[in-house]
């Protein structure tokens, strides 16, 4: 009942686009279901990719967890280099997400509460349910509200490991052992992306 009254909402504010602002459990709960009905349709791996990418590209603040992860680097990057760095990430997460996440047939997430940090972010708690092949797991959700009507994902905490950190420690690896060369940087995320 109550997934049944989120996508209710969801669908009215996608109606009526930028005159209600989205609650970020909503938000969070409408995403998990359009991946879910996504991933158990019986299409191609390689189309079911392609439909989580934009999926991801409507609710990730993409650009901002790519900068985040670059951590202080950032502030001595030219614009161009800042540019050629925000395409390659997008690319990077695109696939890096969408192919993780296509391996799962029905993932059944249930949001259950929300924690307001400040008017910029929520955390929203949410479990995985147990299958047979893998247990529940805690993941918690921190969304970028400033735009109280376009709510974003910035990170997933997953059993307490956030993965924006984690992205960022693996990009500080990357460029400490090539002398803060951003191009070994870009080198690797070329790499990734054209695998």
């Amino acid at each position: 009942m109550k997934t049944k009254l989120l996508s209710i909402i969801f669908v009215i504010n996608l109606i009526f686009g930028n005159a209600l602002s989205i609650e970020p459990d909503v938000f969070v709960q409408s995403t998990v279901n359009r991946a879910s009905k996504l991933l158990s349709e019986n299409i191609s791996k390689e189309k079911k990719i392609e439909e989580l990418k934009l999926i991801a590209k409507d609710t990730v603040d993409i650009q901002g967890i790519g900068f985040y992860t670059l951590g202080g680097v950032r502030k001595n990057l030219s614009d161009s280099d800042k540019e050629k760095y925000s395409k390659l990430f997008q690319e990077y997460f695109l696939k890096s997400f969408s192919s993780r996440l296509a391996e799962y047939t029905n993932p059944e997430i249930d949001v259950f509460s929300k924690e307001k940090l400040n008017k910029n972010y929520t955390i929203v708690n949410s479990t995985l349910k147990a299958t047979s092949e893998r247990p529940e797991i805690k993941i918690d959700w921190r969304i970028y509200t400033k735009n109280p009507e376009k709510p974003l994902i910035r990170d997933l905490i997953i059993e307490g490991l956030s993965l924006a950190r984690t992205q960022k420690e693996e990009f500080a690896s990357v460029l400490n052992s090539n002398d803060g060369d951003i191009n070994a940087l870009f080198k690797t995320l070329e790499e990734f992306s054209n695998q």
